[in-house]
């Protein structure tokens, strides 16, 4: 199954709802995740979601209103997502060199920054965090979620592997962009936060180059389905900046005018996103 068809599978509206529990930083990631796959299930073709749905969780499903996640309202939600989402970036790249004969002798070095990148993003945000740091999930990168040999298998097609990275690091500059109000009231943790941010960015420009793409986002083209709109591109498209239309500047193609600006995604996206890879 290609993978760009697998992502753009699944929407966003009302995946989250806080339910105003409180629970373990273990339960919260782990029903954090559920929920994530619950909704994702929900929004994906009949044949995509019984593939990927173990047969407890679809015994489960009625439950599915017991499940919490984190809406990313406080400035320690906002660093909790932002870790799980370094948790990801940084197991993925981490197994990737880990597989013989998966990255190119040309682009290991470039996937090896990248990696001790997200590894240092991870120990400083522990860090930050301390007590409140939530445990590492259990990941699973081939949408199978949990299963072996799921629709597709990034560690055994160098191509898979660069759209999912692609795919990682623009849900990471857009969930780091979009939490940046949540760390208003901690100036400390927004400079820290931001500065993460600049370097997601640039991973994601870099992954995209050695995709042979641009290094910025046309519109919500994620790359080799122009036509395709899915979760982590969702909304990247607008031309309204501040009541300003930018694709009505003379003398330039307005689709340069999305292109000039990013946009962020809600907690609540990027959670849905995340979770898709989350098993527990």
């Amino acid at each position: 199954m290609n993978i760009l068809k697998f992502i753009e599978s699944f929407t966003n509206e009302g995946v989250i709802k806080s339910l105003g529990e409180k629970h373990s930083r273990r339960e919260s990631f782990t029903q954090f995740g559920n929920m994530g796959k619950m909704a994702a299930f929900a929004a994906a073709p009949l044949g995509i979601a019984a593939l990927l749905t173990p047969n407890k969780t679809r015994a489960a499903s009625a439950s599915s209103a017991a499940f919490f996640a984190a809406a990313a309202e406080t400035p320690t939600q906002a660093l909790q997502l932002a870790l799980t989402l370094e948790y990801l970036e940084d197991e993925f790249y981490q197994i990737a060199l880990d597989t013989n004969g998966l990255i190119p002798q040309a682009d290991r070095d470039i996937i090896a920054q990248i990696s001790q990148h997200e590894a240092a993003h991870v120990d400083f945000l522990r860090q930050a965090l301390g007590n409140d740091a939530p445990e590492k999930p259990t990941f699973d990168f081939t949408g199978g979620q949990g299963n072996p040999g799921g629709p597709f298998n990034p560690f055994q097609d160098y191509q898979v592997f660069l759209v999912m990275s692609q795919a990682f690091e623009d849900t990471g500059v857009r969930a780091y962009k979009g939490q940046a109000g949540n760390l208003m009231s901690k100036p400390d943790l927004l400079q820290a936060a931001l500065q993460i941010h600049s370097v997601e960015a640039r991973h994601a420009s870099q992954i995209r180059r050695l995709r042979g793409l641009k290094g910025w986002i046309p519109g919500n083209d994620e790359g080799g389905h122009p036509d395709a709109v899915n979760a982590v591109y969702a909304g990247e498209n607008v031309t309204d900046q501040a009541g300003f239309n930018t694709a009505t500047v003379p003398n330039i193609p307005a689709i340069a005018g999305s292109e000039s600006f990013d946009e962020p995604l809600t907690g609540a996206q990027a959670t849905s996103i995340a979770s898709l890879f989350i098993v527990s």
